[in-house]
């Protein structure tokens, strides 16, 4: 009798749990083969937009910015004008470009994944689509590109970024 409770409540759990999730996250990257990670994600000390707006070749993708001061200096920065950033191709991995002034920095070592935006020498914004590990600030991460995605908005040629307030 006990068995016969015990699995409808179990799939009534899965159920609900499966709903909330889907409700919370939204539906998977419709672009991606092979990421295996969900295209939205809410993480502790990060916002959705942090009032900006990011566009790769002038596609706008989602950003969950980070909480730190160079993300504050950042949204300064675009606060009267879009910031624009001619980026270039490097390593395999990722685009790199000069913002044009000197953001305050908290560089760590760190390993990126595809769609982390990292501050570099404290003047340079990185957009990834592959990985590497080294010391950067971490400025925010594309969510709703996966890694497929990512790898062809930037790993075919240089590409120029706006980012600006909403």
């Amino acid at each position: 009798m006990k068995a016969a409770f015990f699995i409808p409540a179990v799939s009534a759990i899965i159920a609900a749990t499966l709903s909330l999730v889907m409700l919370i996250t939204g539906q998977a990257d419709k672009n991606d083969t092979g990421s295996g990670q969900s295209s939205s994600s809410v993480t502790a000390g990060k916002e959705n937009s942090k009032g900006m707006k990011l566009e790769i070749n002038g596609n706008k993708v989602d950003v969950i910015w980070e909480s730190n001061d160079a993300v504050d200096a950042l949204r300064e920065l675009c606060s009267s004008k879009p910031v624009e950033i001619d980026m270039s191709m490097y390593g395999g991995f990722e685009q790199v470009g000069d913002i044009g002034k000197t953001l305050p920095s908290d560089d760590t070592e760190i390993t990126t994944e595809p769609g982390d935006i990292v501050l570099y020498s404290s003047d340079k914004i990185v957009v990834f689509y592959g990985s590497n590990s080294w010391n950067y600030t971490r400025l925010g991460h594309i969510t709703d590109s996966g890694s497929k995605t990512l790898k062809d908005m930037l790993g075919k040629e240089d590409v120029k970024i706006s980012i600006s307030a909403e």
